[in-house]
């Protein structure tokens, strides 16, 4: 972060930044250090261009010819290497601050969100963020270099639940309409909006040729119902307030959700778009394990 972008930053947004790209940082370089060996690449056909060597590049890429002539350290980057340009769009509406646990939905998803572009730009991929509820609330262009993502994290640490509702529609259809070049669109969100709206605009993407993958954040208890006692529950966006004793709600609750996210997964399955649920209460490592195997997927195909 410049000594720029400080003083014009509450102390207090400082240090969430500093704190957030820790913790995208401790995730990333522990994940990865965890493989045997990262698959993030692989073997490419086509040579492109050389780029200059950071840390953490794989030293067996090292262009020792261009090194002899130049005394300076290049890696030589291939052609699919250079075309992936992805856009986080992060769900920011009330529902995301519900917290069962030691994190909100929000809180869980800023950190992956932050993990996800930390993990793109060590790569040199081009990175574009979206923040939103019921309409954009902070947007990033794309940008591949990584002092880019100190922009992106400044804007993860500002961001907070607002008290609008989810319109998730009006975001997909500005972003198909934005986005003209193929890309990959990752969309951060518990869902909590119209599943039709959600339905048509995740087609319209995939329309359009972009590929697409969802990490459903959800709290367990929005997934495990485990409570007991006469509880008061206060309805998010809008949807009022319930006490009752959650014991006889349980199975309908259970059956309703469970029907919900089948038709969420037929419908992703149907339309060749990757989907994860998430837990707040799990490991980021799965999120960025399922994010590898998909980009090798996408090499692939």
């Amino acid at each position: 972060m410049t000594q720029d972008s400080k003083r014009f930053l509450p102390p207090e947004v400082v240090q969430r930044i500093s704190r957030l790209e820790l913790q995208a940082r401790n995730v990333v370089e522990g994940f990865l250090s965890g493989l045997h060996r990262s698959p993030y690449f692989g073997q490419s056909i086509e040579f492109a261009q050389h780029r200059q060597y950071t840390p953490g590049d794989d030293v067996r890429r090292i262009d020792w010819k261009v090194f002899s002539k130049t005394d300076k350290v290049y890696i030589k980057q291939y052609e699919e290497e250079t075309n992936l340009r992805t856009s986080l769009l992060l769900d920011v509406s009330e529902s995301m601050s519900f917290q069962s646990g030691d994190k909100s939905k929000l809180e869980y998803a800023t950190q992956l969100t932050a993990a996800m572009a930390y993990l793109l730009l060590r790569q040199q991929d081009s990175v574009g963020l979206t923040t939103f509820d019921d309409q954009v609330q902070n947007t990033l262009p794309f940008r591949s270099k990584h002092t880019h993502l100190h922009a992106i994290l400044e804007i993860l640490a500002k961001s907070e639940a607002g008290k609008s509702k989810t319109s998730i529609f009006n975001i997909l259809k500005r972003t198909a309409e934005q986005r003209v070049r193929r890309g990959l669109i990752v969309l951060v969100s518990d869902l909590f909006t119209d599943r039709e709206e959600l339905f048509k605009g995740l087609q319209l993407l995939r329309l359009r040729g972009h590929d697409v993958m969802l990490f459903h954040v959800l709290d367990q208890q929005e997934v495990n119902f485990d409570y007991s006692g006469t509880t008061k529950f206060e309805g998010m966006e809008e949807t009022g307030e319930l006490v009752c004793d959650p014991r006889g709600l349980r199975d309908d609750y259970l059956s309703a959700m469970d029907q919900y996210l089948t038709e969420v997964r037929r419908f992703c399955a149907g339309h060749v778009i990757d989907y994860k649920i998430i837990l707040t209460n799990e490991n980021l490592d799965a999120a960025l394990s399922h994010y590898l195997k998909h980009r090798i997927g996408m090499r692939r195909g």
